[in-house]
This record gives C-alpha cells, structure tokens and sequence, in this order.
C-alpha cells in the first residue's frame, strides 16, 4: 500500500496554486476541470505522484470558501531549517503562526504557516548528517 494524497478543498484555485507552488516551491503535477460537476482538480507536490505522497486542490466553481472545522489537523513539511524557512517564507507574504522554535515537549524544531484557505502547514526541521 501507498499513501497517494491529501484532498483540500480550496475557495480560489489561483491563489492556492501560486501559494503551493510560488511560495513553498511545489510543482503543478496535472490540473483538470469537471464541467459537468462544476469543480477542478489540481495535483501538486514536490515529487512526482509515482514516488511521492501530493495534495489535490479541489476547486468547487460554486463555493467561494469552507470552514475548516476541528476534525482536520495540518499538513507537514520538512524542510532543513525551519528559522530560514520561515524568513524566506515572510519575505513572500506567507503567514507564519508559530514561529521557528522546539516543540514543547520535545526538542525537534517546528514552525506553522497557514495557506490562503486557513490550512495550518507545519515545517518540521530535518538536519540531515
């Protein structure tokens, strides 16, 4: 078995690709419009889909936003270095809610950003020797 990919639902389609792929440096793997259900379906991530876990951005045409309810956590990124990660990302506009720092309860260092939708995205720092 293979974890394939994580579905969000997204109010503004181009404002969510320019965030995932301008901004955390994602690619557009395949993007297609449903007509006949009046939705689009957007598959980024850093991989291809073959070898890498990706999100699918559904854009329903009728539905402008969503509340995100309590049931849904984040999604994580690993990232080098979670201070610079979160320099770079402000200096592009995106929303850091915590800051660079060790978790509470342990010493792994962590940082959340939030997407345009609200989506919490967490940087996990992974030092790698």
């Amino acid at each position: 078995m293979q974890l394939l990919h994580t579905m969000i639902r997204v109010g503004d389609l181009n404002e969510s690709l320019n965030f995932y792929c301008e901004k955390l440096g994602m690619k557009l793997l395949r993007k297609q419009d449903f007509p006949g259900g009046r939705f689009t379906l957007a598959f980024v991530g850093y991989g291809e889909e073959k070898d890498h876990t990706v999100v699918e951005l559904t854009h329903n045409w009728d539905t402008k936003s969503y509340e995100l309810g309590t049931g849904f956590g984040h999604l994580a990124i690993g990232v080098p270095d979670a201070y610079k990660a979160c320099e770079d990302l402000k200096k592009k506009g995106v929303k850091v809610v915590r800051e660079a720092g060790p978790m509470a309860h342990g010493t792994t260092v962590i940082a959340f950003i939030e997407d345009p939708n609200g989506y919490k995205i967490e940087l996990i720092e992974q030092k790698h020797s």
